[in-house]
């Protein structure tokens, strides 16, 4: 018998009573079994009943292969009679026999013969009387008396479950689970324990974790007097199973009883390689064990339990590792809404950096950080960000824009600095100057009100619903520490200030692949200065300008050189278009023009000049260190003075230099006599010796064709997905969030592009320039350091095809590490 064939319980099943522990008699219906009978064909009753004998009473439960898919309800007391009853009433009184034939009747009628269950709504309380009015009842409704024979009633139980399984609402419901189409459901037909009668009787489920944690802890309830899982239905009657102050607990009541149903718990944990929850009933003092069933659990207590089950030498630390889904690490590195928690949804947008936090609506980065200063939560509301509004990020609890994907600006920086974020919301009517937004269902809500964004769904809710806070434990950094012994690619980290490396450190990145400069210009000081030279009319004049930046762009390097303590630090020199650094409304030009003591005219005039028809691809990147060499002659020198201040007191320094938006070799040919000339200047001021390697993002498809090319000037090639995915699908990747959900439903594309790597297209040209990069320089260092960098599927592609490492957010380094040690261990089992 195996799961694939007769159902995770049937199997569980078969081994508890291969252990010997007390499971009633029980026969297991195959998903071929099951299907025929949904097909019209009857079984074999007699056969089938043989094993219980005349007078038993059985339950039929589901059997699917994997318990997350469901299943028809559990009908128990079948064979429950007129006969029976009288029979059962001199055994275990009247009241307790009617009470079970009873609960068979309304079972039978509502899921097997489809009576309304209004029928039994004004039912006496008295179960002897109660009994004779449902049987009346269904007679009444159905016009035939209630069925007597066990064959016909178990009969038509199987029927109504076969039939059940196959209906269009319970498919869609298990396909939404993640179930084949074709998924088989076995059926469980086994013999009561009835929980009803003299002498402690009941039923309840003991599980031996929290499973909220992962704590080892006794915990369930048991119910007196119940079938089933009646006692978690029915709390407020039910009790503690261990010795509780709370109140009276089963092993006062029963201690040999309790003693026994823990004995049976540790041993099925043990022989089943798994925390279970043993499902019993207890009749006349005597334990059955009905069922196990996989605990349930949430991220933290997954990883809790997996790194107990190793620890204790039951399963390996490889399987530990394959249990936790990457992606699932997500709850513990975050904040998350409470799953038993109402949730009031405004609306729904991209879920684009995971977490929840509730904070009060404010509309600019100033009102963010102030009543961050003050201690107040706060939700900062964008059309969309640019880098003025990454002060207020940080001091935001969590970001909320009308534009934008998973790769847009605000989606970047709120995954680098471990904020929720919600893009793309674009249901919500954004009303930035009356600082109100109006709901698709007409709620208007105004700067101060309180909202919850839930990065992970993409909800927007209303209010501040209960929050279950981050969890890094001991378990935690065990599960990865094996993960760090067991992969076989290096992961870095995007880090672009001091803060995000101490992040990146603390999640044990090996190094930083990605260091956005531009996001280290942000700061009010140094902003006037960038914007100065964005006014300079001559070389002399930006250099002038560039030189206030000089010694603040040296401090932020050494302070990266610093906390990464001789590990890799990859920067890269400016990016963006000019224009992001200046205002464009009316205000911010008249206080730029005060700024820097020059016309409002003429500041006008210069901000239109730089105005782009499409600046991401215009004049940035390359193109601009090309066109004002100052830029990159003032960020190499900072980083090589840098270089040799961390070096002083510490382990050498070997900067990596990061050329991006390259297409053509030439481009990296003058940038390079530039850097190395800044170089030179800079050992003979110094008088120190030092190294560092230079090399490109690959990030338009011309500079992969032409890789080969490239390589011939460079130490390493770094592929920038989220531009290369953008220039390669013609997408703009602030704006695809808009129809890109319409395009995978219709199977235009697989997925979100921007969010899961694309293989076939993208991955071609990743794979071409690798294989065209190492043809001409073997040594050459391969790596990712687009957002896709932390997806599981991405780093599986990069391994393949020989890349060194990947580089992804600080706070989903962990997520990367523990799927690369999960590819390792799926090639030694292969």
């Amino acid at each position: 018998m195996a799961a694939s064939t007769h159902g995770g319980r049937a199997k569980c099943l078969q081994r508890l009573v291969r252990l010997e522990l007390p499971v009633p008699r029980t026969v297991a219906l195959s998903f071929d079994a099951v299907n025929a009978i949904a097909a019209g064909e009857t079984p074999d009753m007699s056969a089938l009943l043989q094993p219980f004998g005349d007078s038993a009473v059985l339950c039929v439960r589901p059997s699917s292969e994997d318990p997350d898919w469901g299943g028809p309800g559990a009908i128990l007391n079948i064979g429950m009679n007129d006969a029976r009853y009288v029979e059962l009433s001199d055994r275990l009184g009247k009241a307790a026999a009617a009470d079970l034939y009873l609960r068979f009747v309304q079972s039978y009628s509502v899921h097997v013969a489809r009576v309304d269950p209004d029928l039994f709504d004004d039912l006496s309380d008295d179960p002897v009387e109660a009994l004779g009015e449902a049987l009346a009842a269904y007679e009444e409704d159905i016009e035939e008396a209630f069925p007597q024979d066990t064959g016909a009633q178990l009969l038509e139980v199987l029927k109504s479950m076969a039939r059940a399984w196959q209906g269009t609402t319970a498919r869609l419901l298990r396909q939404a689970k993640g179930a084949p189409a074709d998924a088989g459901l076995g059926l469980v037909v086994q013999e009561m324990a009835l929980g009803l009668g003299t002498g402690v009787s009941g039923s309840g489920v003991m599980q031996l974790v929290n499973s909220d944690t992962g704590a080892r802890q006794c915990t369930g309830r048991y119910l007196s007097q119940s079938q089933g899982r009646e006692a978690l239905n029915q709390e407020k009657d039910a009790v503690f199973l261990q010795k509780d102050d709370r109140g009276p607990s089963l092993q006062e009541m029963a201690p040999e009883a309790f003693a026994d149903l823990k004995t049976y718990t540790k041993l099925m944990r043990e022989k089943l390689r798994e925390e279970m929850q043993s499902e019993f009933t207890i009749e006349d003092g005597k334990v059955y064990l009905l069922d196990g069933v996989r605990v349930a659990r949430s991220a933290r207590a997954a990883v809790s339990i997996a790194v107990a089950l190793a620890e204790d030498g039951i399963i390996s630390r490889e399987e530990a590792l394959m249990r936790i889904e990457p992606r699932a690490l997500n709850e513990l590195l975050h904040r998350q809404i409470d799953p038993e928690a109402p949730r009031d949804e405004l609306a729904r947008g991209i879920g684009a950096s995971p977490g929840a936090a509730s904070g009060k609506i404010v509309f600019t980065a100033a009102d963010a950080q102030a009543a961050d200063a003050q201690g107040e939560a706060t939700i900062l509301v964008r059309r969309e960000t640019s880098p003025e509004d990454i002060r207020g990020m940080h001091a935001a609890a969590g970001v909320l824009t009308e534009r934008g994907g998973i790769t847009s600006h605000a989606a970047v920086i709120g995954r680098g600095i471990g904020k929720p974020c919600v893009v793309g919301a674009n249901d919500i009517t954004f009303q930035t100057k009356r600082k109100r937004l109006v709901f698709p269902d007409g709620r208007m809500l105004k700067a101060g009100d309180v909202i919850t964004i839930d990065g992970s769904s993409g909800e927007v809710l209303a209010g501040e619903p209960k929050m279950l806070e981050a969890a890094r434990d001991d378990s935690f950094r065990t599960l990865m520490e094996w993960a760090d012994a067991t992969r076989d690619i290096e992961v870095r980290a995007n880090a672009d200030t001091p803060e995000d490396a101490l992040v990146a450190q603390n999640f044990k990145a090996q190094g930083i692949g990605l260091c956005r400069t531009e996001h280290m210009f942000v700061d009010p000081s140094r902003l006037i200065a960038i914007r100065e030279m964005i006014f300079a009319d001559s070389s002399e004049d930006r250099a002038s300008a560039l030189e206030v930046l000089l010694p603040m762009q040296r401090a932020d390097f050494t302070d990266l050189f610093r906390i990464m303590q001789g590990l890799p630090v990859c920067i890269r020199l400016f990016d963006p278009p000019l224009h992001e650094y200046l205002p464009s409304d009316r205000d911010g030009i008249r206080e730029l023009a005060e700024a820097l003591d020059l016309p409002v005219a003429d500041v006008t005039e210069r901000v239109e000049a730089l105005d782009e028809y499409n600046p991401m691809l215009g004049m940035r990147g390359v193109r601009l260190g090309i066109a004002v060499p100052e830029i990159y002659e003032m960020q190499a020198r900072a980083i090589f003075e840098a270089t040799v201040e961390a070096s002083h007191d510490g382990e050498a320094v070997v900067p990596e230099i990061m050329i991006p938006l390259v297409s053509a070799m030439r481009e990296v040919e003058l940038v390079k006599k530039s850097v190395d000339a800044v170089a030179a200047a800079v050992r003979t001021e110094t008088g120190s010796e030092f190294t560092y390697r230079l090399g490109v993002m690959v990030e338009t498809p011309r500079a992969a064709l032409r890789a080969h090319e490239i390589a011939q000037h460079v130490s390493f090639l770094s592929f920038g997905t989220n531009d290369l995915t953008q220039m390669t699908y013609g997408l703009s990747r602030d704006d695809a969030g808009r129809f890109m959900s319409a395009y995978v439903q219709q199977g235009v594309y697989p997925e979100d592009p921007f969010h899961v790597l694309d293989v076939d297209g993208v991955g071609e040209l990743l794979e071409i320039g690798a294989k065209r990069g190492r043809e001409a320089a073997p040594e050459l260092t391969l790596s990712i350091c687009g957002e896709h960098g932390g997806n599981p599927e991405s780093i599986a592609f990069c391994r393949n095809a020989g890349f060194d490492y990947v580089s992804c957010s600080p706070f989903r380094v962990p997520v990367a590490r523990l799927a690369a040690a999960q590819l390792a261990v799926k090639d030694k089992v292969t």
